[in-house]
């Protein structure tokens, strides 16, 4: 309730003769409203009385009081009533309207404020746009209304459609805004014209089709016309690009009238009128990328001729070859010609970000871009404007970075190996004409170009570092081709280093460092090698600096000369200071941690590099690495290297020392940094030089005893295969450690489900090893890890890892294979009364030893498995197929030919045969594969017809294998199945044509390419299952071999993207009891779309027409199944790293669903706690998105996702998560 005697209290202050009174009158009324909103809500008359009061106060004679008052409403606005909301619209806009300059200001702002705190849920904000923007209107079409009151008025709208656009464009707004606002473009005022024109911009995504035409007609083709009035067109050029930026579906059909007379106006002799017609194009080519295609040349054309555009200097400008800007007599010539009037800068820059929106967007045009544009880029990195300069290294980096991602690359990092093409691959073959050869012509030109600007004294930090940034994106993608200029880069990098990092100029340093990093990495020794004289002093300086990023970046330097130079004999004076001084910030006990880090590792680079010129010294760095300190991540990285790069150099008395230190390390709680301990005390015990010490097993077993357990599967692997190691290098001291103490743990893992892939390959080198070194062992493992599993609770009990264990032991010790096949066959005879876990166990036990056993002497086990066919429970079934393939494996002309002639005559048996079959098609070798192929081939297919999906499945995995044995036969066979009439054997074909894609050798390539093409038009067949499986198939092809697609693709993906369109005609109702429920037939097929979407973006990026693309991205994120919303989501976060300039224009268009995504599942009674959490995850997948698109929104792309990203950052659930998705984004 109100609290009548606060509020009356608060009155009365206000109404106070002292200004100051009246002041804090405000502010406590607003702290209380902050704190408790119902201390004003309840009782309407006193809150009638304390609103008029504040009302009264915005036209207070003292400034303080009236910006005091206008704050105020802003917070009182969220929470009155709607009349009360009406009276204080009402009043301020009398007041807007005035002929009171002072009160129409503050009412101005007053208005704004309010407008700006409107709450986004709510009628109270559909009630204020309602009430509200028809007075704006108004007060706009008056005749009367000032110059002043009407960019107010203009500000006002502008924040209301750019906050509530759904309630403007849903209200019947009278006069129309487009109407009313259009008259304005030709006000006499320019402030009031370019007011206009943003908040025109910003009504016309909403306003109806016949304004916007009419409106195009009066006010914008009339003034494109050659002969129009300036000061009309250069109106005109912006409105444009602001319609552009705002709705570009409205201006996209209309383009063939708009661009070639803004291209005209562009040659008109006019400053104002040539920058804004090419903001303009730039915001055409950048909002309507697919309709601007015809006229990107012409456009290019402009963005050449203007990126030259200085009429104040008498300069070359054609003369693409930069003349040495070092001498002053040049800096004072350019001086003359600078001149405080001079706005041609303007127009280069703009023509610069034209020519940035050309190389960001358009991928397909690299190779023209570089014989034409990338000259006259480098011919203007001299720019005399730095403003300009700048841009013009910015759009480089771009270009390069586009070549990075698009353009046919070099096979090898090396330079010299640039020009290797890969067989069959065209996509990446260095083509003469191709950006890399185009790009390694123009190298000499361009590195000539920047290293001039740069070796300048007068170039300030900032300069400096965008030209080492542009340097270092030139190594990263075309490594080693600095080579020429190693004289110019490596006094530039002296004179930069030399001068002590301040807090101006230390990212200069660091950019400087990282770029030597890179340099030295990709260089042959030979091209630096004679200027390191000149350098290393200075880098030697850098290595002492208190700046802990200095110091560290600076020991990546040294260590990547290093690795260069790599092996560094005694006798250079530098390698020792390195090491003095990386041993100096190891003791210090005031060393930053990266520091440490970085010297940890340089540390490591010496031992491995340079051994010679550290092997004398007295190693007392290896006391401070192998320390117990908090982070011994990079220490442990640091000893593995060492031990694994220059075994023997330290002896084995270091490598006793360093497993004690890992060993204690393995002491520690919790899981951090536990994976490369193992994986350094796996490499530790092979350094040994002369064997592993005796007394070592026994110490070391106790330590890996408390990671065999399945609570950590990754740690599990690491144990095992370290104990496998310890048995192999020490069989006679190890055996028996791990017989007394750790068998029972073994044979608790080895029953595990959780235990399977790098476990299961651990657990069985160790029990391979562990046989190797007790031959008697072998017949105490087997019964007690049957015995274990046997015990074990169903949930917890894998058979299928025992036979594997049992098999590899048996494998190991062939001994006791007789007795082991005699023991278990008993199980599976039909007489046996064993139990069915029993049966199942025997039977995988005994499939896994016929994989390498011979047992045509022992049919009737053969016989027994096949008689289990017809078992009760699906297990035994499951298992007795298992057994019968592999068992067919250790003979195939005995046994094969029964397991065909079951799936050809018993139709009960057929898809447990087909399992069969499928073991000994996926374990035989090629060699075995080719001799019964023939046997194998007309029967799979046969029988695949007309089954049910499951067994079509199995046997289309049977059929793709078998292609890829002999694909000059088969693959005709399956081509000449694809128009079959049966839908059947179509999606037979595409299956087995998508297991043929799972073989990663490229030798049925040639064969394969020709018929790829019809195999996947099966995306268009009628039937929806034959559609979902050529949909998987592309899938297959665009992971495992994208460059047979490739060039296919532009055929293809109109099918695709059909897939991804929801079809109304495949959802139908589904009743189940009291309830009805939508089933959509067509979700799988467009889940499998948009899978394969993802998948051509990681490979096939070069080839796919972005905007299309991004067209169908965009759809996913509103689609009614979750896990398609993730696949947008996981594109969108693709997207932004590899094509920012796109994406960043299709941001207003994702903003709503990411809005809608985040806001989280509608809570009704039926809501179930698995609900809320598919929620959390859907808003955690749409989070990182939202992250790294914020990385790319710069430049006021998309004011809605700002404003989206900044509520993001407030938000108490998400706000912290977000912050922390940004910083790694």
């Amino acid at each position: 309730m109100t609290k009548a005697y606060l509020m009356t209290s608060l009155v009365e202050k206000m109404q106070s003769p002292d200004q100051d009174f009246r002041f804090m009158g405000l502010n406590d009324l607003m702290n209380e409203i902050k704190q408790d909103q119902t201390c004003f809500v309840g009782d309407e008359a006193v809150e009638n009385k304390v609103l008029m009061q504040v009302l009264a106060l915005v036209e207070d004679k003292i400034s303080e009081v009236k910006n005091q008052a206008v704050k105020c409403l802003g917070q009182l606005i969220k929470i009155i009533r709607q009349p009360q909301m009406e009276t204080v619209v009402d009043k301020l806009i009398d007041f807007s309207g005035g002929q009171d300059e002072e009160l129409r200001d503050i009412s101005g702002l007053a208005l704004k404020t309010i407008t700006a705190e409107l709450p986004p849920d709510g009628k109270i904000a559909a009630t204020a746009c309602s009430k509200l923007t028809p007075k704006l209107l108004g007060q706009i079409s008056n005749p009367t209304t000032p110059p002043e009151a009407l960019v107010e008025t203009l500000a006002i709208l502008t924040i209301l459609i750019s906050r509530f656009p759904a309630h403007l464009s849903s209200a019947t707004l009278s006069p129309q805004p487009l109407t009313v606002l259009a008259p304005l473009l030709v006000h006499p005022r320019p402030v009031v014209r370019k007011r206009a024109i943003v908040t025109l911009a910003q009504f016309v995504p909403i306003s109806q089709g016949y304004l916007f035409t009419d409106l195009l007609a009066t006010h914008v083709f009339p003034f494109l016309a050659p002969n129009a009035n300036l000061e009309k067109q250069r109106t005109t050029v912006h409105l444009i690009a602001a319609v552009a930026r705002t709705a570009p579906t409205q201006i996209a059909p209309v383009l063939a009238e708009i661009v070639p007379g803004v291209l005209k106006a562009v040659q008109r002799d006019d400053d104002e009128l040539r920058e804004g017609g090419l903001q303009a194009l730039e915001a055409l080519l950048l909002r309507c990328p697919t309709e601007i295609t015809p006229y990107v040349a012409p456009i290019t054309q402009a963005g050449i001729q203007y990126i030259k555009y200085d009429p104040n200097y008498a300069g070359d400008d054609e003369d693409e070859e930069m003349a040495d800007a070092d001498d002053d007599d040049d800096e004072a010539e350019l001086d003359e010609y600078s001149d405080d009037e001079d706005t041609s800068y303007k127009i280069r820059r703009s023509a610069t970000k034209l020519l940035a929106a050309i190389v960001g967007t358009r991928p397909d045009l690299l190779s023209s871009i570089y014989k034409d544009v990338s000259p006259v880029l480098i011919s203007r990195f001299g720019d005399r404007e730095e403003t300009v300069r700048l841009e013009v290294w910015a759009t480089y980096v771009v270009l390069l970075n586009q070549t990075a991602l698009y353009a046919s690359q070099p096979q090898s990092k090396a330079p010299e190996d640039s020009s290797l093409k890969r067989k069959r691959d065209p996509e990446t073959m260095d083509v003469e004409e191709g950006p890399y050869s185009l790009l390694k012509a123009q190298v000499p030109a361009l590195s000539k170009a920047l290293l001039n600007q740069l070796k300048s004294a007068k170039t300030p930090p900032a300069t400096l570092q965008a030209g080492f940034a542009l340097l270092h994106t030139l190594l990263d993608v075309l490594p080693g081709s600095l080579a020429s200029q190693v004289a110019s880069i490596a006094a530039t990098s002296k004179s930069i280093l030399s001068q002590p990092p301040s807090t101006s100029t230390s990212t200069l340093h660091l950019a400087c460092l990282s770029f030597l990093v890179l340099f030295f990495a990709t260089h042959s020794p030979p091209t630096f090698t004679p200027s390191l004289s000149n350098l290393t002093p200075a880098l030697l300086r850098s290595l002492g600096e208190r700046h802990p990023r200095v110091a560290s970046e600076t020991f990546r330097v040294f260590s990547a000369l290093l690795n260069a130079l790599k092996p560094v004999k005694a006798g250079g004076e530098w390698a020792e200071a390195v090491y003095e001084q990386a041993v100096a910030r190891l003791t210090a006990h005031d060393t930053d941690a990266e520091v440490r880090a970085c010297a940890e590792a340089c540390v490591g680079d010496l031992w491995v590099c340079a051994t010679d010129v550290v092997r004398s010294r007295d190693r007392r760095e290896w006391e401070v690495i192998c320390r117990a300190g908090a982070k011994t991540e990079g220490a442990v990285k640091v000893v593995t290297r060492v031990a694994k790069e220059v075994p023997g150099a330290l002896g084995d008395q270091w490598v006793n020392g360093c497993v004690e230190w890992a060993m204690g390390l393995l002491k520690r709680g919790g899981r951090g940094g536990k994976m490369e301990i193992f994986q350094g005390l796996d490499v530790l015990l092979r350094s040994y030089t002369e064997g592993v010490p005796a007394a070592l097993p026994p110490a070391l077993v106790p330590q890996i005893k408390p990671y065999l357990s399945t609570s950590d599967i990754p740690l599990l692997s690491q144990g095992l295969s370290l104990l496998a190691l310890l048995l192999e290098l020490a069989p006679t001291t190890t055996f028996p450690e791990i017989e007394s103490d750790l068998l029972p743990d073994v044979y608790r893992i080895a029953h595990s489900p959780l235990v399977s892939g790098a476990a299961l390959d651990s657990l069985l080198s160790f029990c391979a090893a562990l046989v190797s070194a007790d031959n008697q062992i072998a017949t105490h493992l087997v019964p007690n890890l049957v015995i274990a599993v046997e015990k074990a609770p169903k949930a917890d009990a894998s058979p299928s890892n025992v036979a594997k264990a049992v098999a590899q032991i048996v494998k190991s010790q062939q001994a006791i294979a007789a007795g082991t096949i005699a023991q278990y066959a008993k199980n599976i005879k039909k007489t046996s009364k064993a139990k069915t876990q029993t049966v199942v166990l025997s039977l995988l036990i005994l499939g896994e030893l016929g994989r390498f056993i011979d047992m045509s002497n022992q049919q009737d086990i053969f016989r027994d498995a096949i008689e289990h066919f017809a078992g009760e429970q699906e297990e035994i079934r499951a298992a007795a197929s298992f057994a019968a393939g592999n068992i067919a494996i250790g003979n195939l002309p005995q046994f094969l030919p029964a397991i065909v002639k079951i799936v050809k005559s018993d139709p009960k048996k057929r898809l447990l045969s087909l399992h069969a079959l499928k073991e000994v098609v996926t374990h035989c070798s090629q060699g075995q594969l080719e001799g019964v192929a023939d046997m194998l081939w007309v029967p799979l297919f046969e029988n695949s017809e007309n089954s049910e999906e499951t067994t079509r499945n199995v046997a289309a995995a049977c059929l793709g294998k078998l292609a890829t044995t002999h694909p000059s036969r088969y693959l005709p066979q399956l081509h000449a199945r694809v128009q079959d009439p049966s839908a059947d054997a179509r999606a037979t074909v595409v299956s087995a044509i998508r297991y043929t894609f799972a073989e990663t050798s490229s030798s049925y390539d040639e064969l394969l390419a020709p018929l790829l093409v019809d195999f996947l038009s099966l995306m268009l067949d009628e039937d929806l299952t034959v559609r979902r499986l050529a949909l998987s198939a592309l899938n297959s092809a665009a992971r495992t071999k994208p460059h047979l697609i490739r060039e296919h693709l532009p055929a293809l993906l109109p099918s695709l993207y059909r897939e991804t369109i929801i079809n109304p005609d495949l959802i139908r109702t589904v009743q189940m009891g009291p309830w009805t429920h939508k089933v959509d037939d067509g979700l799988d097929a467009r889940k499998t779309a948009y899978e394969t979407m993802y998948t051509l973006l990681d490979t096939c990026l070069a080839k796919l027409e972005l905007p299309t693309f991004l067209g169908r991205v965009l759809p996913g994120l509103a689609d009614d199944s979750d896990e398609i919303k993730v696949i947008s989501h996981m594109m969108l976060f693709r997207l932004s790293q590899v094509a920012p300039a796109a994406v960043s224009q299709k941001l207003d268009e994702a903003t709503p669903e990411l809005e809608k995504t985040m806001k989280g599942a509608t809570v009704t009674k039926d809501t179930v706690k698995q609900d809320l959490e598919r929620a959390a995850e859907l808003q955690r997948s749409a989070l990182r998105a939202v992250a790294a698109l914020s990385k790319i929104a710069g430049n006021g792309a998309s004011p809605r996702f700002d404003a989206f990203v900044e509520e993001l950052k407030k938000n108490p659930q998400w706000g912290s998560e977000f912050k922390e998705l940004a910083a790694q984004a």
